[in-house]
């Protein structure tokens, strides 16, 4: 919805955030950090549905901005471990929320079948 002239959209930091976190798997990646650091390995495996070159993507996505870590120990070979930044950590309150909704209103929740 647009506000009168000269004003800014509504939701329009709502809008941006979703640029951000809308990735498609990007809320799997973020609550599986939540429970802590982990390799591209480990992340792949417990994340066994998202295909490798998608969960590269979303990784490279949430480090540009900022929510994850991307850190590089120099060990042969190379490891690599991804942790949530604050803003990442910060970001899980909300996302409790929003799986709080998703129980309610998702597909067989409560509400689902709700006012149509």
């Amino acid at each position: 919805m647009l506000k009168e002239p000269g004003q800014e959209p509504e939701f329009t930091h709502i809008c941006s955030v979703l640029q951000i976190l809308g990735a498609k798997w990007s809320f799997l990646v973020i609550a599986e950090l939540s429970k802590g650091p982990r390799r591209f390995n480990r992340l792949h495996r417990d994340l066994a549905i998202v295909r490798t070159q998608s969960l590269t993507d979303v990784l490279r996505h949430l480090e540009e901005h900022g929510v994850i870590r991307r850190e590089v120990f120099p060990t042969v070979p190379v490891t690599v471990e991804y942790s949530l930044t604050e803003k990442g950590r910060d970001f899980q309150a909300a996302l409790k929320e929003l799986d709080k909704w998703a129980l309610k209103w998702g597909s067989g929740g409560e509400g689902s079948q709700g006012n149509r």
